[in-house]
């Protein structure tokens, strides 16, 4: 955790590269600090990950409109000015990114960001161990 995963139409596909924008919102994540200027989310365990909508309606489907989601999952404990200073820096990051189709298309961008309590939480991994040497 945490993960930010991308919900999109694929008729964007063709206007923008997701994987850059998967690499660009990674980075972001990676680079806020807390209120103490700590780093909020940890390098091993940040994921960024897109996948198209293989079936969609948006809107009234008069045009061939778009549609991204975006949901920041991740564990509890974090304050809500830590969230808020990681929510904005991702819909900077994302706004930026899409710039461009918004003046050729119509767009919508929804960002989330959840947290809670997991009724299970399981983990494999031998990649914080990667970025956990100080």
């Amino acid at each position: 955790m945490p993960h930010l995963v991308i919900l999109y139409t694929p008729n964007i596909e063709v206007q923008t590269d997701m994987s850059a924008l998967c690499r660009s919102l990674a980075d972001t994540m990676l680079a806020v600090r807390d209120a103490a200027g700590q780093q909020v989310f940890p390098t091993g365990g940040t994921r960024v990950l897109a996948y198209p909508a293989a079936h969609y309606a948006v809107a009234d489907g008069k045009a061939d409109y778009a549609f991204v989601y975006l949901n920041l999952r991740m564990a509890r404990g974090r304050s809500d000015a830590t969230k808020k200073i990681a929510g904005d820096a991702l819909l900077a990051g994302v706004t930026a990114h899409f710039a461009p189709i918004f003046e050729s298309r119509h767009i919508g961008i929804t960002l989330q960001i959840d947290e809670g309590h997991e009724s299970f939480d399981a983990k494999h991994s031998n990649l914080h161990p990667l970025f956990n040497q100080a």
